[in-house]
């Protein structure tokens, strides 16, 4: 299975959602391609499409022809592209919490893009709208809290970076892949958390793509967000897999998640 991160373009706030498929299946996931550390290769001009090209890359890195492609708000929609331009090389395609192809950035996101640098603060102070969901996940205020110091802490020791976060949305600028998309026929799985809790990605923004998709499946985790693969990694992982495994042909193949 591969794994596309969100928009914060790093793979490891995303590990208790890698941890909890490692355990059920293989895993590939990666930092987006313009990540320092990545190690993948971002053309400017390319732009947007580098990032679709990465999970070619990284599925050609580890032997592996076809897999279940996962992306997670961002990466749900660099999964798409890769899912209609390459069907020979997918096996199923799950979006989680994903923007659509007809996102645009809100009020607060542009007032975030005028100086992404010098108002990385007031993003951060800005993140406090995800608290709620993480007290509803974990059951209560304090474990809530536990939780989001430890998810705040691990974003922080990882570097995230408002400039490369701004570029990205900038990426989607007079990108139209809505007509592309609507020719992808692989078994597909949209995943969200329960409508008021995502304070990230509306809800009915990510069922955008059942119109696009009538063959495909939507299904929510309850009593989380748009943090559900790392509020509730394990709820996450059954579906995934479980769906994986459902999709995918040579049941005596290893599954694999990307």
């Amino acid at each position: 299975m591969v794994l596309v991160p969100g928009i914060q373009g790093r793979w490891e706030w995303m590990k208790p959602a890698v941890d909890g498929l490692g355990k059920r299946c293989r895993v590939i996931t990666f930092s987006l391609a313009d990540e320092p550390t990545s190690g993948g290769r971002f053309d400017r001009a390319a732009g947007f499409e580098s990032y679709v090209h990465q999970i070619a890359e990284a599925l050609d890195t580890s032997g592996i022809r076809r897999a279940t492609i996962c992306g997670v708000s961002y990466g749900g929609l660099i999964a798409a592209a890769f899912a209609a331009r390459r069907p020979d090389r997918t096996a199923a395609l799950v979006l989680t919490s994903a923007i659509p192809p007809s996102w645009t950035p809100n009020a607060r996101v542009r007032f975030m893009l005028r100086a992404p640098r010098l108002l990385s603060p007031l993003f951060c102070i800005n993140s406090l709208r995800l608290f709620p969901e993480m007290a509803i996940a974990k059951q209560g205020v304090l474990p809530g809290l536990a939780f989001a110091l430890t998810h705040v802490a691990g974003v922080l020791r990882h570097a995230f970076s408002p400039s490369l976060m701004a570029r990205r949305v900038r990426l989607l600028e007079g990108l139209h892949l809505e007509g592309e998309l609507r020719s992808l026929r692989v078994p597909t799985l949209v995943i969200t958390g329960e409508s008021g809790l995502d304070g990230v990605v509306p809800v009915q923004m990510t069922r955008d793509y059942l119109r696009l998709w009538p063959h495909a499946r939507a299904v929510t985790i309850d009593r989380t967000g748009h943090l559900g693969l790392v509020t509730r990694p394990d709820r996450f992982a059954d579906l995934v897999v479980g769906f994986a495994q459902e999709a995918e042909t040579g049941g005596t193949q290893r599954r694999h998640v990307v």
